[in-house]
């Protein structure tokens, strides 16, 4: 309570009186009221200064770096130190920052079942929208459609909207049945699996938890394929998939805007937990690939070892597959993408993108 009190105090607009009263309040009728009268001095004090003055007292600009960006961000050092290695020390004060903002709402238009238009009509008229009604294109059937589309940028009143050319991840060969071998809960998936009916190309989602292959089968289309596999022992042969997309299990170090908490919860020590599952999973998606075909490795995290170690590890281990240049190909598709490295993996990052932190990998198998 008094966390929730001082929160209100020095990082909302709620005036200090009608905080202090209400988590004062809060106290009584919860612990009584001793400890009221507590809560009350406690808030009274904190009241005293802003945030910046406080700051300046719990972590002065003389102390110890990772320790100040610690308590001036509040998240764990361990995430500090990993984050400081993975962005630099020059953006590291700005990407703690953004983690503590509340993330903006991105609308996808699936191909299909919604424009682009559409989505941005109904944002711009609604406000943050977490999902569009979705019915069939009837003017553009998505056989016709060149590119999947997504909510567009118009550069100006009475100016067309301009459409980036797609450049995919070049695979040599046909290009009709991918996988997705960490679908739940079905995101990715269900989008996945309209941009391949417009491609003329399968889908096949797998995941380990049957509840969650249940929630993928209510994503995707009909013409999808659900099961409920291990992808690190899949059941289907060697060779199998033009594509395989393997977003891994891992911190989600990516995602602290949404899930704040998770800082609190994992410890170092899951990154150490969860490397192998990833390598593996890596290794097993490279083998359900046939030669010339693209594997996509994708964390909400951008912690080193789980990112560019992960893969440099498996490719070194394989032996039968080459990176590609992960930002040139995203760049391709939406020209002006800037900021996500220099290759060949590329990084998003909350306070460059607004995105979460999310890293891609793109391998080709040899």
């Amino acid at each position: 309570m008094l966390r929730l009190g001082a929160h209100q105090i020095l990082a909302t607009r709620i005036p200090p009186h009608a905080a202090v009263g209400t988590t004062v309040e809060l106290a009584r009728a919860v612990t009584g009221p001793g400890q009221a009268k507590f809560a009350n001095a406690v808030l009274r004090k904190v009241a005293g200064r802003d945030l910046d003055a406080w700051l300046a007292i719990v972590a002065p600009p003389d102390a110890d770096p990772v320790t100040r960006l610690s308590i001036a961000h509040s998240h764990p050092k361990w995430i500090v130190s990993a984050l400081r290695d993975a962005v630099g020390s020059a953006e590291i004060d700005d990407l703690l920052a953004a983690d503590n903002a509340r993330p903006r709402v991105t609308l996808v238009a699936r191909p299909g079942r919604a424009t682009a238009r559409r989505a941005d009509r109904r944002g711009r008229r609604t406000g943050p929208v977490l999902a569009v009604r979705r019915r069939p294109a009837r003017r553009r059937p998505v056989r016709r459609r060149r590119r999947p589309g997504g909510p567009r940028r118009r550069p100006g009143r009475g100016q067309p909207a301009r459409r980036p050319r797609a450049r995919r991840a070049p695979v040599d060969g046909r290009d009709a049945l991918w996988a997705d071998v960490c679908a739940g809960p079905g995101g990715k998936a269900g989008l996945l699996s309209a941009v391949g009916t417009g491609r003329d190309a399968r889908l096949v989602a797998a995941d380990l938890q049957p509840h969650r292959a249940g929630l993928v089968l209510g994503a995707v289309d009909g013409r999808a394929g659900v099961l409920a596999a291990d992808g690190t022992a899949p059941p289907w042969r060697p060779g199998t998939f033009d594509r395989v997309m393997v977003d891994a299990p891992c911190t989600g170090l990516g995602a602290l805007r949404r899930r704040p908490e998770a800082r609190w919860r994992r410890g170092p020590e899951a990154v150490a937990e969860l490397g192998p599952l990833q390598r593996r999973l890596l290794a097993a998606a490279l083998d359900a690939t046939r030669p010339g075909g693209v594997v996509a490795y994708v964390t909400c995290s951008p912690h080193l070892a789980e990112t560019r170690v992960v893969v440099d590890d498996v490719v070194r281990s394989h032996g039968g597959a080459e990176r590609l240049d992960a930002p040139s190909v995203l760049t391709g598709l939406a020209p002006g993408l800037g900021g996500l490295g220099d290759g060949p993996y590329a990084q998003f990052w909350p306070h460059r993108h607004g995105t979460d932190a999310m890293f891609l990998a793109l391998l080709r198998r040899t």
